[in-house]
C-alpha cells in the first residue's frame, strides 16, 4: 500500500515535518511494509520555509532583521535551486513572535519583511515567493516599503514612525529612492485571504482584533479602518494605482496591498506550495492520503492546507483522512466536501501543556486507529 502524508504544521506545537513523521509512525504500526511518502506542506503562513526546504533541495538562509516590535532578530528564508527566494512573513513579523501582552498593531511593523526582500535581492534572486500568513501587523506594508527605500512622510515632511501609529500620520510617499531591482523581479504572494483593504470585510474589521490583545489604550476598529483608508489615499496617489478594492489587499494588515502595488501576483497559498513540492506527482498511484493541521473547523474549507490536499487527491480518486489537535464549530461540513475521515488526536481531557508535550505520540496513535479502521472497512466492502 502506498500512503502520502501531507500535513500542515500544528501551530505552536509541531512543524509540518514533525507531524508527518508522527503520522508515518502510526501508519507503520499497522502496515510495516507500507510505502509512506512524507510531504510537509504549508499555505503561506507559519512553516512555509520549513515545508519547502523539507521537500526541495534548497538552502536555509539566515538574516538579521527588524522584528515586529522593532527589535533586532534573526529570520530565515529559503533559496531554492532555481534561484527562487521563499520568504515567510511570519519569520520577520509574525504574530507568534509577539507576547499576548504586547500585541498592538499601533507599534508592530512589517519593516523586517522588507529587509528579507532586500537580502534575497542581494543574493541574486529574481523570483520571490512570499507567504504573508500569520502576521502581527496592520501598517499597510509601510514598514516594508521603508526598508526597500521608500519614504513615508508626515505633514511636516518627517519620516513617520513604525506601526499603525505611524500609518495614521502618513501624509505623502516618496518613491524616488525605491530599490530599482524590484522592477526586474517576479513576486508571487502565497495567500488564502481575499479580503479588500477597507470596509466591513477589510483588514481592520476582520483581522485586527486578534492583533490588539495587548493594547494599553483601546482603539476602535472603525477608527483604525478610517486611518487605513486615509493612508491608502497617499499610497495610491504615489503609485498611480487605485487598487484597495482588489481581492487580497486586506491580507496581513495591508501588506497584501503594498505587494500588489509593487507588482506582485497573488496565488492560493496551498496550491502554490503544493505545486512547488510536487504533490500531484506523489498522489499518482497512491492508495490513501493523510493530512491535517492544528485546528479544523468551518474555516478549513477556505484555502487551508487540508482542503487543498483534498482537492488534489480527488483529482486522482484517492481517499483522504485528516487529523487535528482540535475540531471546532462547523467541522462536520468537512465530511460533506469529501473527507473520508476527520479525527481529533485528543484521547482524554488534559492540560494544554500536556497536550502539546504528548502531541507526537497522540498523532501516531490516532493515525494507527484511523488506518486500522479504514483497512477493516475497506476489506469488508471488498468482500461483499
Amino acid at each position: 500500500m502506498r500512503i502520502v502524508v501531507a500535513p500542515d504544521s500544528f501551530k505552536d506545537c509541531l512543524s509540518a515535518l514533525a507531524v508527518a513523521k508522527s503520522l508515518r509512525t502510526g501508519i507503520l504500526r499497522v502496515l510495516p511494509e507500507a510505502s509512506v511518502v512524507t510531504l510537509p506542506l504549508a499555505d503561506g503562513g507559519e512553516g512555509t520555509v520549513d515545508a519547502l526546504l523539507a521537500a526541495c533541495s534548497g538552502t536555509r538562509m539566515h538574516h538579521a532583521v527588524t522584528g515586529p516590535l522593532g527589535h533586532p532578530q534573526s529570520a530565515d528564508w529559503a533559496r531554492l535551486p532555481e534561484g527562487t527566494a521563499v520568504i515567510e512573513m511570519a519569520q520577520a513579523a509574525g504574530l507568534q513572535q509577539v507576547p499576548d501582552a504586547q500585541r498592538d498593531v499601533r507599534i508592530t511593523t512589517s519593516y523586517g519583511v522588507g529587509e528579507q526582500i532586500l537580502a534575497a535581492l542581494d543574493a541574486g534572486c529574481r523570483r520571490l515567493l512570499i507567504g504573508i500568513g500569520g502576521s502581527a501587523t496592520h501598517d499597510l506594508g509601510l514598514g516594508l516599503l521603508q526598508a526597500l527605500g521608500g519614504r513615508c512622510l508626515d505633514a511636516s515632511g518627517a519620516d513617520i514612525g513604525l506601526g499603525a501609529a505611524g500609518m495614521a500620520s502618513l501624509a505623502s510617499v516618496d518613491l524616488s529612492r525605491l530599490d530599482k531591482r524590484l522592477s526586474d523581479v517576479q513576486i508571487d504572494v502565497a495567500c488564502d485571504v481575499d479580503n479588500p483593504l477597507c470596509g466591513p470585510r477589510g483588514a481592520a474589521h476582520v483581522f485586527a482584533s486578534q492583533k490588539l490583545t495587548g493594547a494599553v489604550t483601546p482603539i476602535g476598529l472603525d477608527e483604525l479602518d478610517e486611518q487605513t483608508a486615509r493612508a491608502a489615499d497617499c499610497l495610491e496617489a504615489a503609485f498611480g494605482q487605485a487598487i484597495r478594492e482588489q481581492p487580497g489587499t486586506g491580507a496581513a494588515g495591508g501588506v497584501g496591498m503594498m505587494l500588489q502595488l509593487l507588482g506582485a501576483q497573488f496565488c492560493a497559498g496551498i496550491e502554490r506550495i503544493s505545486e512547488q513540492v510536487g504533490l500531484e506527482a506523489q498522489l499518482a498511484g497512491a492508495d490513501l492520503v493523510m493530512t491535517g493541521e492544528g485546528r479544523m473547523d468551518a474555516q478549513t474549507l477556505h484555502g487551508k492546507t487540508p482542503m487543498g490536499v483534498l482537492k488534489a487527491a480527488q483529482r486522482h480518486d484517492v481517499p483522504v483522512l485528516a487529523f487535528a489537535g482540535a475540531l471546532g464549530p462547523g467541522h462536520e461540513a468537512l465530511f460533506d466536501v469529501g473527507f473520508a475521515g476527520v479525527f481529533s488526536i485528543q484521547e482524554a481531557p488534559v492540560s494544554l501543556a500536556q497536550a502539546l508535550e504528548e502531541a507526537p505520540e497522540l498523532l501516531a496513535r490516532s493515525a494507527y486507529r484511523a488506518l486500522y479502521s479504514w483497512c477493516q472497512a475497506t476489506a469488508m466492502a471488498t468482500s461483499r
